[in-house]
């Protein structure tokens, strides 16, 4: 049976594991390390079967700025992964349903995204775009940058440049 639950200090390692292999490389394990250390505030989600994990999902606090001034806080996903052979199983939604409502629970306003357009509709999340939200980086598609929003009270006139932490520089 797959559980979520909060990562543990013990799971450092296979979380850096199951980034590694997902994504091919060392770079977002590394960004998730950088970010554990600096964001008390942070979120990170474990999908665990019998005590091997399978799936990992960190939230980390992400700015609105309009004008050089920030007009809003919230969080950021990134990154979901699941092992290479354990994908198209559910354990992805299991993570995000899960991260979704840690996020509510917390008050979060909204939580951006930049993922596959296909997948994270499912969730609720709409273009960015469509919310007067653009991305920090330059040439990130508009179809792949999408915001699911919690508070709506919170996002009444909000709009500007949604930034994750400066860690992610690290990995693009």
């Amino acid at each position: 049976m797959i559980t979520v639950r909060v990562e543990r200090p013990e799971d450092i390692a296979a979380v850096r594991e199951v980034n590694n292999k997902a994504f091919g490389r060392a770079a977002e394990g590394f960004v998730v390390d950088l970010l554990r250390e600096a964001c008390p505030d942070a979120v990170s989600l474990v999908a665990d079967e019998g005590g091997k994990i399978l799936g990992h999902i960190f939230f980390s606090p992400v700015l609105v700025t309009r004008e050089g001034k920030v007009v809003l806080e919230g969080m950021g996903l990134a990154p979901l992964v699941v092992v290479p052979e354990r994908q198209r199983q559910g354990i992805g939604s299991m993570l995000v349903r899960a991260g979704v409502d840690a996020m509510r629970e917390r008050s979060c306003a909204f939580v951006i995204v930049l993922g596959h357009p296909e997948y994270y509709p499912r969730f609720g999340f709409t273009l960015a775009s469509g919310r007067g939200l653009v991305s920090q980086w330059d040439g990130v598609p508009d179809e792949a940058f999408m915001v699911l929003v919690l508070d709506e009270r919170a996002m009444a006139g909000v709009s500007g440049v949604a930034s994750y932490r400066s860690e992610f520089d690290q990995a693009v």
